[in-house]
Formats: C-alpha cells, structure tokens, sequence
C-alpha cells in the first residue's frame, strides 16, 4: 500500500472521508446523488481480480459496509454499485444512492447532466456525516 498513487481524476472529482481497511472512502462531488466511491490503496490496481483473495474479501467487506450506509440514507430506494474503469482505469468501486425521479433516473449517473458541487460548508457538514456513519 505504500506505492498507493491516487488518479488524479479521482481526486478532482470526490473528497476523502477516512481509510478503511483496503480502500480510501471518498466523496463523489456531487450534490445530486448520495455517492461514495472506494479506492483500493494497491499499487497498479486495476481490476478486481487482480487482487489477492484476502483484498477482494476486505474490497467486498468495504462495499457491504458503505453500501449499507446509502441504503439507510434518507430517500434511497436503489443501491448502484459499479466499477467501471473504462476512463479512470485506477480500481475504484462507486456505490450511488438512487431513486425513481432522481436527475439520472432510470439511467446511469454517468454522463448524466453536470454535477453539482457541494458548498465548502455542506461539504464539511457531508464529511463528517459521513465520517460519524464509518467510525460506527
């Protein structure tokens, strides 16, 4: 983990909330939807199955976890989980609260309109919403 690089994209479009046992927790800068993307701290990583089986039972621990924490999220009515890496080839796993009538609905969120940043006081108030649920 000590040669981890995050993708610079990555790191322009979302916020670190804490690491977890594999992955950072981040914050998609996005005020549309409830979305946290995890980033596994392996060097080179970019498929899931080029982890260890022990990664990938941490990597899976992660997502039950997080996306446990949207599912419980005022409003959310579906969980998207994707891992995409078809332009940010880094692995990196996002987990979007979603509902019927959301700006993406019944489509996937990517691509789907301009995000909407947070303001630096409702993005403080997100991180350490957020923070709270993890360190539970």
């Amino acid at each position: 983990m000590a040669d981890f690089v995050l993708d610079p994209r990555l790191a322009a479009d979302s916020v670190f909330i804490a690491d977890g046992p594999l992955s950072q927790v981040r914050l998609m800068d996005d005020t549309r939807f409830p979305w946290l993307v995890l980033v596994p701290r392996v060097a080179d990583a970019v498929e899931w199955i080029e982890l260890d089986g022990s990664q990938q039972r941490l990597l899976l621990a992660e997502v039950n976890q997080v996306g446990a924490l949207i599912r419980a999220h005022t409003g959310v009515e579906k969980l998207n989980i994707g891992a995409l890496g078809n332009i940010v080839r880094q692995l990196h796993v996002h987990l979007v609260g979603r509902h019927e009538g959301d700006a993406a609905w019944p489509g996937p969120v990517w691509g789907s309109g301009h995000a909407v940043r947070h303001t630096p006081e409702a993005l403080e108030q997100q991180l350490a919403h957020w923070r709270a649920l993890l360190s539970r």
